[in-house]
């Protein structure tokens, strides 16, 4: 093994960032844009691009791609025909069980598993008899009349004649749905390892025998007959803990999870964490993780590794864990353990390689000292109530799968050093479908609803949602290989807590269960998303004390919850910084965030020298056409829909939030900046943040999600009679785009929604500060097969954004945007936030 002098190496193929490079780039999307084909399908050529190559990095030195625990979850959760209790291998063919199945009824418990003496001979599974969602059956009963979406008889959700979970919004008690009250089964536990251990020895002793001496007829699960009639060896062939030995082992129940925090002194800081069932790990010694360090290399189909190991840029690190917190459920202790890394960074780009307990290798990419990041921008992580996810996979298994398999496709060609979570990255608004939560959520009326008592079962039932969801939708499918692969940079919105939460009136939101429920929402959004755990890292709110360098911790805590703030200040390269702005913590129905709190980022903002481009994160749109109309009807407490809803008539029950009974749609609008309730604040930022821009000589553009389709909104000086600019974008401090991408895998809004957002923003805006309007920017001159879009303005497809620093000082933003449903295919369509040039 080699070491490299990182002050006289030269890597000719690192990804090191070029001017030449990137007008190779620019003029090859152009030409690519030009001759698009109108076809909207996916080609042949790229129909499983991203499976095909992630696999033959993964098969020569990629492993996260098959280390994942992700990638074998469904060896361990029931499958149409076979009984739980089994695990398949690559063959389909039946292996044992791995793990202890969870929702046995009482005569499966009581018959022993068959295990055939045939050597021709394998078991075959009992077909399932029933093929509905439920392991209850009452709900299978109930389940064998008509299935409805949400809003009617069938849908569960507060209204008097409400039933329990339809196909179509899956809750608690599906087997296999979304919803984090199913228990779904951890990764092999140690018993289950040294089990697995003793049968491959002994089949070791039994084929070392002279063959006369060896038994024909004895077979073990998951043993095949091979060409010459001899049984092969038994192999676990589908989970990486098990066949790469971590020593000692762990019972993984999500993770490893990356996190990127942010680089001070030319130290990269960033972390990972991983959730472990105790009983079934050995937690004799702290768990560990070693680094190795090598240049990054492009893949390709010759050479599909991202790194040379036989060169290395840094000696070898290990790192210990901490245990920052224990989940006491009913199935025993989850211990979350987190690591910190710390990685100096070098003159190039590095592949950082990464083991647990010796286990399977993965890495994450880290940029060379002095480069400004690539990385992706995403929100809306998860399906709203009511939505079928199978509509939205194509070929995937999954419909949460299509664009992030794009993403990671795009990892693989060009690296993401990190992807910034906007918000919803995970939706938790299932909580309401536990069976413990149903005294509150059928409350027959408002005052019931306010009045019900926060018992014990209920807290149970609260972080038995959190964790288990959490876990399940962590680890799962493209998603769960891409946060082991790509360090997050998340911040949350309503959808990680539960719908709409702080948007409710204050009586709402202080009520028991409604407090806790947002409460422990951001406790576990803190914990799985960021890896902190303010027991064990604190809440000082002086700056730089925080175990993560990039935390900004409010001054007091919020008005619902009791936690403060946790905003991200984040370093993207010498020129590009992200301040994700905590707006849900001290949020109100008539507050977003506090003065103190903007005070003090943007004291900490002004401190940062020689950057050219700010990316304030938001999670909910600040340049968006207002629904002003909208709103005040849906609030007008005469309102004849609501008045209807409220009892249900017409089957208009779906109308009417579960929470206080007010508009399903209202807590959506009073989300929004533009909302009625906060435009005195929202213009208010807006001109601090003119004002900052001008005084520190540098573009401020707004990211944003939130509201499922693609759009681009821009604030710019105003000129009498003119609804665009006049003034050239690099000379107009006051020039700020808001780059909206959303959602990576939630449906898009219809196309009657769509063209009334697109119809709205051409309105002129009366409420602007002083100085300033807006329009909404045109980008999407064609639709994602060719032909002419009609609606430029917004795009509802699902996508997501690949974001890059040129060499004109400019950040570019190109959206990437699901060619066609289900495809796993994306467009390309580029948007530039200028260089400031006053």
């Amino acid at each position: 093994m080699k070491t490299i002098d990182q002050h006289s190496f030269t890597f000719a193929s690192s990804t090191k960032y070029t001017i030449e490079a990137d007008k190779d780039k620019s003029n090859q999307t152009d030409k690519k844009w030009n001759g698009y084909s109108r076809k909207d399908t996916t080609t042949i050529r790229q129909k499983h691009r991203a499976e095909h190559l992630s696999r033959s990095a993964a098969a020569a030195a990629h492993a996260s791609y098959y280390a994942h625990p992700s990638l074998h979850l469904h060896t361990y959760l029931k499958k149409d025909g076979v009984d739980e209790s089994v695990a398949l291998d690559k063959d389909g063919q039946i292996i044992g069980a791995l793990n202890e199945p969870y929702h046995l009824n009482q005569e499966q418990q009581q018959q022993p598993p068959v295990l055939s003496i045939d050597p021709h001979s394998q078991p075959v599974p009992t077909p399932s008899k029933e093929t509905n969602v439920s392991n209850l059956p009452s709900v299978n009963a109930e389940k064998d009349n008509e299935v409805g979406p949400e809003g009617t008889k069938k849908e569960e959700g507060g209204k008097k004649d409400a039933g329990l979970p339809s196909g179509l919004d899956k809750g608690a008690l599906e087997l296999n749905g979304e919803a984090g009250g199913t228990k779904s089964s951890p990764g092999p536990s140690l018993q289950d390892v040294l089990k697995f251990k003793k049968v491959q020895g002994d089949w070791n002793k039994h084929s070392n025998l002279p063959i006369e001496q060896q038994n024909g007829h004895l077979t073990v699960p998951g043993q095949l007959a091979n060409g010459n009639g001899q049984p092969e060896r038994p192999d676990i062939q589908r989970h990486w803990s098990v066949r790469d030995r971590m020593e000692p082992h762990l019972q993984l129940m999500c993770g490893p999870l990356l996190a990127y925090y942010t680089v001070k002194n030319d130290v990269w800081q960033g972390g990972a964490m991983i959730v472990v069932r105790d009983d079934g790990s050995d937690l004799s010694s702290l768990p560990s993780i070693t680094l190795s360090f090598h240049p990054y290399s492009k893949p390709s189909s010759e050479i599909p590794t991202i790194h040379d190991p036989s060169v290395t840029v840094l000696p070898p690190q290990t790192v210990q864990a901490r245990q920052i917190h224990t989940y006491a459920s009913k199935e025993g202790n989850m211990s979350f353990f987190r690591f910190i890394f710390e990685i100096p960074l070098q003159q190039v780009q590095m592949t950082v390689r990464y083991r647990l307990n010796g286990g399977a290798e993965m890495d994450f990419v880290v940029p060379a000292l002095g480069e400004n990041m690539r990385w992706a921008a995403h929100s809306c992580n998860g399906f709203s109530s009511g939505v079928n996810p199978d509509e939205f996979k194509g070929s995937y298994p999954s419909g949460y799968d299509p664009v992030w398999e794009d993403l990671l496709l795009k990892h693989h060609e060009k690296p993401f050093h990190c992807m910034v979570g906007g918000g919803d990255q995970i939706y938790c608004d299932a909580l309401t479908r536990e069976p413990e939560m149903q005294p509150w959520i059928t409350a027959p009326d408002r005052q019931s609803k306010l009045n019900c008592p926060l018992t014990d079962v209920i807290r149970e039932a609260v972080d038995r949602f959190y964790f288990n969801h959490y876990c399940k939708i962590f680890r799962s499918n493209a998603f769960g290989r891409a946060n082991s692969t790509i360090p997050m940079v998340n911040m949350l919105d309503d959808h990680d807590l539960i719908d709409g939460f702080g948007t409710y009136d204050d009586e709402t939101q202080a009520s028991p269960i409604m407090s806790f429920v947002g409460s422990r929402g951001y406790f576990w959004f803190l914990l799985f998303q960021l890896f902190v755990s303010d027991e064990v890292d604190g809440v000082n709110p002086a700056p730089n004390t925080h175990s993560l360098k990039s935390m900004i911790v409010g001054d007091e805590r919020g008005p619902w919850i009791p936690f403060p703030s946790h905003s991200l200040l984040v370093y993207l390269g010498p020129k590009v910084t992200l301040l994700a702005l905590d707006c849900r913590a001290e949020r109100k129905l008539n507050r977003i965030c506090t003065a103190q709190t903007y005070a003090k980022t943007f004291a900490e903002v002004r401190k940062i020298q020689g950057i050219e481009q700010l990316v304030i994160l938001l999670g909910v749109p600040i340049a968006y056409p207002r629904m002003s109309f909208l709103e005040h009807f849906l609030d007008f407490k005469w309102n004849p829909i609501n008045m209807l809803a409220r009892h249900n008539a017409m089957g208009l029950g779906g109308m009417v939030n579960k929470f206080n009974q007010a508009s399903e749609l209202l807590d959506d609008l009073n989300d929004h900046w533009c909302a009625n309730t906060h435009k005195k604040e929202r213009n208010w930022l807006v001109l601090e943040c003119q004002k900052l821009a001008k005084e520190m000589k540098f573009r401020i553009t707004f990211l944003s999600g939130d509201v499922h389709l693609a759009a681009v909104g821009c604030l710019f000086t105003y000129h009498k009679g003119k609804r665009q600019p006049t003034l050239a974008p690099e000379q107009d401090h006051r020039y700020m785009l808001n780059v909206i991408t959303s959602a990576i895998v939630n449906t898009p809004p219809p196309p009657g929604a769509a063209r009334m957002v697109a119809t709205l923003g051409k309105n002129k805006h009366r409420t602007l500060p002083q100085d300033t309007d807006e329009y909404m920017i045109p980008l999407f001159e064609k639709e994602t097969d060719g032909s002419k879009s009609k609606m430029k303005t917004a795009l509802n497809r699902r996508n997501y954004a690949a974001v890059e620093f040129n060499q004109d000082s400019e950040l570019v933003f190109d959206y990437r945007v699901e060619k066609s449903q289900g495809a796993g295919e994306t467009v390309s369509y580029p948007i530039k936030s200028p260089a400031a040039r006053w």
